[in-house]
């Protein structure tokens, strides 16, 4: 039998994850905890609800604890699944709202904290951090939400099925949002609510979380978008190159003389950007018969 189930990431939310774990029994028909290696009493206040528990022994991050919350879903043989935070920061009284496109045959349905004009109670310099990280994941992937780093969603069948996670980080949430372009999942966004105001809030540090999610989302961006990744950056170094030749041959013609050090910058830049245009062109012909032959042997 089919069932809905509402998964989370845990580590060290004893102070909270009684509250999430009532709130969120009052839409779900379970209720799974992935504790990451918690050394409080997480796990005994999550069995004690009947909550269905996976442990890790120590610590493996994000990515590894949300990859588990898909595996479960799968043995669980769960229709939905609806991923919320641990910590108290999203509101379980909004699952409904999160699940309802399910019916609708939507495959991803994304809490955004920016759709409609929300996002008014989000600091300005997560706003900024978020908003590179929305441009740098549709860069990569292709896909355009509001809000790609947030960890309130809902999956349909389809995508339960599909989406296995790589990354054990915090960019795990773009890796999902990859993926799903890849198997060309049908997605929408509603808005949520996130609180802002808690003292034991579970998040990383922004200015430690955006750069290592943006990192990772190049490396990602590296593999999948060579093009963008490598021949777009060569383009415009050639181009710098090309046009900074013709300012030296104008000079040139007209009595001056060459500078080596310019002159050297300019073939530099004319050679490797054209190595880097020819690379990434390669490596993208590369990489969409990987892409193709991985979807012909998933099909």
């Amino acid at each position: 039998m089919a069932i809905t189930i509402a998964a989370m990431p845990a580590y060290n939310e004893a102070h909270a994850i009684a509250d999430v774990i009532k709130g969120c029994k009052k839409y779900v028909d379970r209720v799974v905890v992935v504790d990451d290696g918690s050394t409080d009493n997480t796990v005994d206040i999550a069995e004690s609800l009947g909550a269905y528990v996976v442990r890790h022994e120590t610590n493996k991050g994000y990515g590894a604890a949300l990859k588990n919350c898909f595996e479960t879903a799968r043995k669980l043989d769960a229709n939905a699944m609806v991923i919320i935070d641990s910590d108290g920061q999203h509101d379980p009284s909004e699952i409904p709202k999160l699940l309802e496109p399910l019916k609708n045959g939507f495959d991803l349905v994304i809490g955004s904290r920016f759709v409609n004009g929300n996002g008014k109670n989000v600091p300005i310099y997560r706003k900024f951090g978020m908003k590179v990280l929305d441009i740098a994941t549709y860069i990569a992937g292709g896909l355009n939400v509001t809000d790609s780093q947030s960890g309130f969603r809902a999956y349909g069948k389809k995508a339960i099925e599909k989406i296995n996670l790589n990354g054990t980080d915090m960019s795990a949430g773009s890796e999902i949002l990859i993926q799903a372009k890849d198997y060309k999942l049908k997605f929408t966004e509603v808005e949520i609510h996130c609180r802002y105001d808690l003292e034991d809030c579970s998040s990383e540090n922004p200015f430690i979380h955006g750069p290592r999610v943006l990192f990772r989302i190049l490396k990602d961006m590296e593999y999948r978008r060579p093009l963008y990744y490598f021949s777009v950056p060569g383009l415009i170094m050639t181009s710098t190159g090309f046009l900074m030749g013709l300012i030296f041959l104008q000079d040139f013609l007209q009595g001056g003389s060459l500078r080596f050090g310019p002159t050297l910058l300019m073939v530099m830049l004319t050679v490797i950007g054209a190595f880097m245009v020819f690379t990434g062109i390669i490596l993208h012909a590369i990489s969409r018969m990987i892409f193709l032959n991985e979807h012909i042997r998933k099909q």
